[in-house]
């Protein structure tokens, strides 16, 4: 019995609490009764510390999301403003396509001249340009697109060393073609055309064609007419004529008609003697054909040089007649 009376004395005394209140109350409460802990319950570690309110933790979360909502509205507002400004700077650059420049700037640029970059810088000009003055190339000038001129070209020379497409090209000088020169379409010639080494066509139509030397290595077809022109031969009158005979000549140095009328007592003899206009390299072939019945009974006869011919009879012509006969000269 004195054993358990003094385990009973020193066995500690547990918290007084009141029942009818819950420990958080008494805790929380001041005025709940409830006595502060002793200096004994503290040292032995029966009261712990107590935690923050329920109420303040509620709180601190809703001050948080009203900041992370604030933060978010300012981010919209900032996306916003920057698509704004983007969707802004292209309408202005759609609709706005020139600028024109004050008098104030006009008169600072007049007479000044701006360096932009170097030689060893590019300049990139992304939009169009449009230059009212006048443009200066210094150096070459690269085109890597089409190039179309709206007014005059004015070229000292032009050099193409491609293919190169006019819609129209007016030369006022000389057009100097170093290579082959190739036509599709039809060449239309206003003055003189000058060929000096061969030219070679493989279907030509020219309503008048003037050449000094034509050189033909196949046949020669023609379809109409063959027309002589040129300077007129000239005549001397012969022996053959007899008194008060006459004769004349119409024609040059390719073709032509002699008219012989007789007189009294012809001799046999020559008719007349034709010089050519411009003699010949060599002793041309010349053709005579009497004309009518007349001529057709003269006993004619042709002597020929490279400087003219001659038309004569081996006996004597009828007298008082009329006759004629035609050449026709080829070298």
């Amino acid at each position: 019995m004195a054993e358990e009376q003094k385990q009973a004395d020193n066995k500690p005394e547990e918290p007084k609490s009141n029942s009818a209140v819950p420990e958080d109350e008494s805790l929380d409460s001041p005025s709940s009764g409830a006595s502060e802990p002793t200096p004994d319950k503290a040292a032995s570690g029966v009261g712990e510390p107590k935690q923050a309110p329920a109420d303040s933790k509620g709180g601190l979360k809703n001050s948080l999301n009203i900041y992370y909502i604030i933060f978010v509205v300012i981010v919209l507002i900032a996306v916003g403003g920057i698509i704004y400004a983007v969707k802004s700077s292209k309408q202005a650059a759609k609709t706005q396509t020139t600028s024109s420049l004050t008098s104030q700037q006009l008169a600072a640029l007049k007479g000044n001249t701006t360096v932009v970059g170097d030689a060893k810088q590019t300049l990139d000009i992304q939009s169009n340009a449009v230059f009212e003055g006048q443009v200066l190339v210094r150096s070459d000038l690269s085109v890597a697109g089409a190039l179309k001129v709206g007014g005059p070209l004015s070229l000292q020379t032009i050099n193409v060393g491609g293919n190169g497409t006019f819609g129209g090209i007016q030369v006022n000088g000389t057009l100097g073609v170093n290579g082959n020169t190739a036509l599709q379409g039809a060449l239309t010639v206003q003055k003189n055309l000058s060929v000096s080494g061969t030219a070679s066509f493989g279907s030509l139509s020219v309503s008048s064609l003037a050449v000094t030397t034509l050189q033909l290595t196949g046949d020669l077809n023609i379809v109409r007419h063959i027309t002589t022109s040129g300077t007129s031969v000239s005549r001397v009158a012969g022996t053959a004529l007899g008194g008060g005979g006459t004769v004349s000549v119409s024609g040059t140095d390719t073709s032509g008609t002699v008219v012989v009328n007789t007189g009294n007592n012809p001799p046999a003899g020559l008719f007349l003697t034709i010089s050519f206009a411009q003699r010949f390299a060599s002793v041309p072939h010349v053709i005579i054909s009497p004309v009518g019945f007349s001529a057709g009974a003269v006993t004619y006869y042709v002597n020929r040089d490279a400087n003219g011919f001659s038309i004569g009879c081996s006996t004597p012509p009828p007298a008082g007649a009329s006759f004629s006969f035609d050449y026709l000269v080829i070298d």
